[in-house]
């Protein structure tokens, strides 16, 4: 009897942790979003890109052509084993959008080819315009979201408390760990990643092959810098168009045993 009561009073205060802990959840994420509907502002990213790393998927290159290639990458133009460039997010707690930065302005000798990334979560919409072999292309689809691992670990990145996430790109052979923030459940993210539970803080593609990390985060008041350019010219296609256009490059430059991402943006 003495002992049927104790584990009663067990249950109920196992119970009552749970509850409790419950509670704090909903109240965390509640929280989280109440600030994220308030949120607006532009990242900072750092790209640092390492083509030692990026040749080491290149299995189908014979040793001879992998140097070569490595000491075209990293020395003929002129940025070495290593090469750093920047990029701004601008953001509020629907919409996204993502292009190269002014900064980069002075090493962009050729000029900068065309990259803006917008994503509309509230419409589930994406409105990118991206240059591909020359040609410029809008393309305008729904967001389908990359199936995303998320795993257990956690950092800090720019004063936020992160976990992470791994999702397998087999179009470009790419392993990709991105880290989200906890407390900013917005789903967007640098380049063309998105779809986990917070912003993305930072990518790594491939063990350090490219690696983009948020460097400043700037809260501030938005007027059009979410918004698509009006007068951007190219052919519109779909994302599934895309897709198509970017395998067929792939599979070119892997048959002419050249590196997959020849002509690409990695």
């Amino acid at each position: 009897m003495f002992q049927s009561s104790i584990h009663t009073v067990s249950r109920k205060a196992q119970s009552s942790k749970l509850i409790k802990t419950f509670a704090l959840t909903v109240l965390l994420l509640s929280s989280a979003f109440s600030y994220a509907q308030k949120l607006e502002g532009t990242i900072r990213y750092i790209k640092t890109e390492n083509v030692e790393k990026k040749m080491m998927v290149m299995d189908y290159l014979s040793s001879l052509r992998l140097d070569g290639y490595t000491y075209s990458y990293a020395h003929v133009y002129g940025n070495g084993n290593e090469s750093t460039s920047y990029s701004v997010l601008s953001f509020n707690a629907t919409r996204t959008r993502y292009e190269d930065s002014d900064e980069n302005e002075a090493w962009f000798n050729s000029g900068r080819a065309e990259f803006i990334i917008t994503r509309d979560f509230s419409k589930h919409t994406l409105h990118d315009i991206i240059e591909l072999l020359g040609k410029n292309y809008i393309i305008e689809d729904s967001l389908q979201t990359p199936k995303w691992k998320i795993m257990n670990e956690m950092k800090e990145i720019a004063g936020h408390i992160c976990m992470n996430a791994l999702y397998n790109d087999t179009i470009k052979k790419q392993k990709i760990v991105g880290w989200y923030a906890l407390d900013i459940p917005i789903s967007g993210g640098p380049e063309r990643f998105f779809g986990l539970p917070g912003l993305l803080l930072e990518v790594d593609v491939n063990d350090g092959a490219m690696v983009i990390t948020a460097d400043k985060i700037e809260p501030k008041k938005l007027t059009t810098e979410l918004d698509f350019p009006k007068k951007a010219k190219g052919k519109k296609i779909s994302e599934k168009g895309y897709i198509a256009l970017l395998k067929k490059k792939i599979d070119e430059n892997r048959k002419q045993e050249k590196p997959l991402f020849d002509g690409l943006r990695y």
